[in-house]
């Protein structure tokens, strides 16, 4: 039985711990004849495979010339190792690998082949000439490229080509050279985007070749003293048919095309160039621009924006998406399907049919920048409609008897943008005209002739409007409408501008939590809103990805499912980032959704946020949080289940810093006045309890005014608290100057009482949790229990509460954010006596395997390589103890676990929670 016949694949977040553990025990490993074979075996194991089941140690076989050989180990059609001790060259372990392949047979011959000296691992996917090299310690996260293994399928998503990059450098300095010399604004703006037109034009069949290039490097004086208005003539040539253009007009201005389509139409400040200048558009005439895509044109925006005024791009959420992350949205939403469809379609009849409703699809990107998606969506629906003909014409001499004009039914009037900036909304519209001449040519290349649509007839629909003021409607009617796709602003609602907050109460209205949401949910709403009169629209939007996770989630979602919405499709986690200059990097998530049932649905997981996903098997629903469960949107409780016990942030001395001393203030502070020992405690947050960090207070709860006045330099301290406070904003903390000795917020236990961190790394198997005496006062950086037991500890340090916080808790980036509300709505077991105390045991267990290792930090001891062997047993011991009480059959991997505690949930937790109130604007809605 093949890896890819396994009844299920383990869970990636298992596959990881399996081989953290691995790396952990072969650390040192060196011997190829000794430990190799155990640890192919181990390394397999890490994926749930069987090595006997697959593959064979030793397999013998020819090499170049008559020599026999031995296939270190030998996947037949699939892998190839060839195993070195350590320290050996793997340059000459590769040579060795490949010497074995022509004497296999074609069925044999593996698509990947992994040389290794233990420490090192070099992988190459020889169908996509891919070569992956990583250290032993590295290969938790890397083991994505084993998912031929593991028996998932993986998804490959193409990176942005560098020629685009490179182009965008050009262009940039040139932006750079002219904006230096004086030329700037919106003239500048419009300049560069006709100068890109005419350069990519000069390359790509819409002019002559080369005329650009010869008429600036022929026409214009070195030292560029006439570049400027001889590019003025030239803009002005190509906005004149040829009939109404001078009749002794110079013969090499004769030759452009017209070009129509208003690119050329306003006349603009006439640029100055030096011969520096001249020669850095030259070097930009010698670039071969018909390599580039017009999405090109995003990372120039970008790189304007980057340049005049980055505050401005923050503030309307502008992020250039590179095509490989663009493809995610369209795969999904329409491409995957359509292309499916094609490749299974043979009959003539219904290639027709599908080529009249593809050429009935209509797109709108409601935030479009540049306009990226528009750009990459007509570009694969142009290229899957080429495929068609191919099938649909096989026999080229079929086309004589047609209009070749009207072969080709997909044009730019299909596709529609908002875009509230006026530049980028030009640019959009002049990429979509590029694309479609790059699409011509290819359907010219396919069949044979010259197919152009120069001068320019059919215009994209662009509209420079704020899109949340805008009436959609206004710009195409909804039952024209097929697709709504783009990445809507990000920005966090605590970031918004004094317009935003705005707009965001003009569509959520200002009841309810809607305040709370980030203002790309506004595009969820408004598009909910349209796809009302058209439930057959379907909807993908980038979102950062705080809307599917913690109090958003539970927010939004319980809105959107209340008003018939269905997930689609969804992307978790992932970082998106930008191939222009200034990167921006964010943790995104791509939500695709309708008011329709799907006929399926799809979910993609990554396990390397900078990687590539696999897509999940067989999912029945996608619910907020994005994973295989029902449509619940967890509320934001503030009890927990009844019988459980309350959890509240730590105290918070809001004191400028004049309270909280380390570990040498205190010492300087005894030494000055010993009396003030009585009054410092350990004071310890979240990196105090994780690394032990040395952290005290004052904590002065109960000082008599004269114990105070015989401590002055403690007195100095709470004076300057007060003065802190009384400069605050803020009412509730300048209230607080009136007791400048006591914390702004006491929540001090009088007990014994257990703590997590409110902010701990997601790499961590397990969130680091321990008890602390009422002498150590928490901050509000950890969470607390006071009076907990063993068998809460238990249960919250258990894999089945982990498995619930990496689905439910809010993120801070990507690492745990965890708010009481993750606790409180927690579907605790309903364990029986006994059960009850084999958990304790297995935690009183844990707590003293961790007292055996004195020295380390809870860090270190949770360090993802670094956990100690007895100290995963020991959890693993009381994995099972909790498992045990929610049900006796063992849980398989964290999917599992979630799709029983969601039914739990909506058993035991659900029935406690009164139904959410809908408030202003979306009250009227779901009533109409």
């Amino acid at each position: 039985m093949g890896a890819g016949e396994s009844i299920m694949p383990l869970s990636w977040n298992e596959i990881r711990s399996r081989a953290i553990a691995l790396a952990h025990e072969f650390k040192d490993a060196r011997r190829e004849d000794g430990e190799s074979q155990t640890f192919y075996n181990e390394f397999f194991n890490v994926f749930g495979i069987s090595r006997r089941r697959v593959a064979t140690f030793e397999e013998p076989v020819k090499k170049l010339g008559k020599k026999r050989g031995r296939i270190d180990l030998f996947w037949k059609g699939t892998l190839l190792v060839e195993q070195k001790s350590a320290g050996h060259d793997l340059v000459k372990a590769k040579e060795q690998a490949f010497d074995y392949f022509p004497h296999l047979k074609e069925e044999e011959l593996p698509r990947h082949v992994l040389v290794s000296d233990f420490q090192t691992f070099e992988l190459h996917d020889l169908d996509t000439g891919k070569v992956t090299k990583f250290k032993l310690k590295d290969l938790p996260k890397h083991v994505e490229l084993f998912s031929f293994i593991a028996g998932y399928k993986q998804r490959e998503f193409k990176d942005q080509d560098p020629v685009n990059i490179h182009a965008s450098e050009i262009m940039g300095g040139l932006h750079d050279a002219l904006k230096d010399n004086g030329y700037v604004g919106a003239d500048l703006e419009l300049f560069l985007v006709r100068l890109l037109f005419c350069l990519f034009a000069d390359d790509t069949g819409i002019f002559e070749k080369d005329i650009f290039t010869d008429y600036i490097d022929q026409r214009t004086r070195e030292d560029g003293t006439d570049l400027g208005p001889k590019l003025a003539e030239l803009f002005q040539i190509l906005n004149q048919e040829h009939d109404k253009r001078p009749k002794n007009l110079d013969e090499d201005l004769a030759r452009f095309a017209y070009i129509n389509g208003d690119l050329f139409r306003r006349p603009l400040t006439i640029a100055s160039f030096d011969s520096k200048m001249r020669t850095a558009l030259l070097d930009a005439c010698y670039f071969e621009w018909d390599a580039i895509s017009p999405a090109v044109f995003g990372a120039l925006f970008q790189h304007v924006m980057d340049s005049e005024d980055k505050d401005k791009r923050r503030g309307i959420g502008a992020h250039y998406t590179t095509e490989k992350n663009i493809l995610k949205v369209c795969g999904a939403l329409f491409l995957d399907d359509l292309k499916q469809e094609l490749e299974q379609t043979k009959d003539k009849a219904k290639l027709r049919a599908l080529h009249d409703r593809i050429a009935g699809y209509q797109f709108l990107d409601p935030a479009c920048g540049c306009g990226n998606f528009l750009i990459i969506a007509y570009r694969e629906m142009r290229l899957l409609e080429i495929e068609l003909l191919k099938k649909l014409y096989p026999d080229r001499d079929q086309l004589q008897l047609l209009d070749i004009t009207k072969l080709s039914r997909i044009d730019v009037d299909k596709f529609y943008g908002i875009e509230i900036e006026e530049f980028p909304s030009r640019v959009a519209e002049v990429a979509l005209w590029l694309v479609d001449h790059q699409m011509n040519m290819r359907l010219s290349e396919a069949f044979g002739f010259a197919y152009v649509r120069i001068p320019l007839k059919a215009s994209p629909h662009i509209a420079n409007a704020d899109a949340l003021k805008a009436d959609w409607a206004g710009l195409v009617p909804p039952d024209k409408l097929s697709f709504i796709l783009g990445n809507p602003p990000f920005i966090g609602h605590q970031y918004r501008s004094k317009q935003q907050v705005e707009n965001q109460e003009l569509i959520w209205g200002k009841k309810g939590r809607f305040g709370r949401l980030d203002f790309v949910s506004c595009w969820y709403r408004k598009a909910l809103d349209y796809i009302r009169a058209n439930p057959a629209i379907k909807v993908a939007f980038v979102s950062t990805n705080s809307l599917c996770q913690g109090e958003q989630a539970s927010i939004l979602w319980s809105y959107m499912f209340q008003q018939g919405v269905h997930i689609d499709f969804a992307h978790r986690t992932f970082e998106w980032a930008s191939d222009a200059r200034g990167k921006a990097a964010v943790h995104c998530v791509i939500v695709g959704f309708s008011l329709g049932q799907p006929q399926r649905r799809r979910l993609f997981e990554y396990d390397d946020i900078q990687g590539d996903p696999h897509e999940v098997e067989k999912v029945a629903n996608i619910n907020g949080y994005l994973i295989d469960g029902p449509d619940i949107a967890l509320p934001t409780r503030t009890r927990p289940k009844p019988g459980y016990l309350q959890m509240l942030k730590g105290s918070q001395p809001t004191d400028g810093g004049h309270l909280v001393l380390n570990r040498d203030d205190r010492a300087a502070l005894i030494a000055a006045e010993p009396g003030a020992a009585k009054w410092i405690k350990p004071y310890i947050g979240s990196e105090e309890l994780l690394y032990a960090v040395e952290r005290y207070c004052l904590w002065l709860k109960g000082i008599k005014p004269a114990e105070l006045n015989a401590l002055p330099m403690i007195k100095a301290r709470v004076a300057r608290v007060r003065a802190s406070r009384l400069d605050s904003p803020t009412a509730s903390v300048k209230a607080n100057a009136a007791t400048p000795t006591l914390f702004t917020q006491d929540r001090q236990p009088d007990e014994k009482y257990l703590v997590l961190p409110e902010v701990s790394s997601e790499l961590r198997r397990y969130i680091p949790i321990t008890f602390l005496s009422a002498d150590t006062i928490a901050s509000n950086k950890l969470q607390m229990i006071e009076g907990a037991d063993l068998f809460l500890f238990g249960v919250l340090t258990s894999a089945m509460h982990m498995a619930w916080v990496r689905h439910i808790c809010g993120r801070l980036k990507s690492d745990f954010s965890y708010a009481p509300s993750v606790y409180n709505n927690f579907p605790f077991p309903e364990p029986t006596d006994r059960q009850k105390q084999d958990i304790a045991s297995a935690a009183n267990a844990l707590l003293e395997t961790r007292a055996t290792f004195k020295d380390a930090t809870l860090a270190e001891l949770y360090d993802p390589l670094g956990m100690p062997p007895a100290l995963t047993k020991a959890h693993a011991a009381l994995d099972r103890a909790v498992d045990k009480a929610y049900r006796s059959q063992p849980f398989a991997n964290d999917r599992v676990r979630m799709e029983f505690l969601f039914k739990l949930f909506q058993e035991t937790v659900l029935p406690l929670i009164p139904a959410p109130k809908l408030g202003g604007r979306a009250k009227k809605k779901a009533s109409a």
